[in-house]
């Protein structure tokens, strides 16, 4: 397996564009990891990931924590349909399965969704952060 933010942010991925509420609002190349600043609108971008490992399980198996956020960023319509991306996106993160390819996941969780005021009112961005917080295990 692959180190465990990035092998969770891939699967989060996967399961986003394979939504489509979430398609229907954001293009599949607008759903990526990276900086959060955006260059296109609207987008879902996945950053700021951490690791807290756990420990080990039985049967050889890994634990880890993985705390990632996803930004929501729109223009058009402003906070509606920021507000419409973050709520489909919310939905399919909850239905996510739990087994993914090399890894389970034993807890996943949207603690926060925070919409926050954009510094530069005058470009009406809409930016949106959900929370997610995981407990993934693997086989080493």
């Amino acid at each position: 397996m692959i180190e465990p933010s990035v092998a969770l942010q891939t699967a989060l991925r996967a399961t986003l564009i394979a939504a489509p509420a979430v398609t229907a609002l954001v293009q599949p190349d607008r759903i990526r990891a990276g900086s959060t600043r955006p260059d296109r609108f609207p987008c879902i971008i996945m950053a700021g990931a951490s690791t807290h490992y756990l420990g080990r399980a039985s049967g050889d198996q890994h634990l880890a924590r993985i705390n990632l956020d996803c930004h929501v960023w729109a223009i058009e319509d402003g906070a509606d349909t920021a507000k419409a991306i973050g709520f489909a996106a919310s939905k399919a993160l909850i239905s996510m399965a739990d087994d993914q390819d090399g890894f389970s996941i034993d807890q996943l969780d949207q603690p926060r969704i925070v919409w926050l005021r954009d510094p530069q009112p005058e470009l009406a961005y809409t930016h949106g952060v959900i929370e997610v917080e995981a407990v993934i295990r693997w086989r080493a």
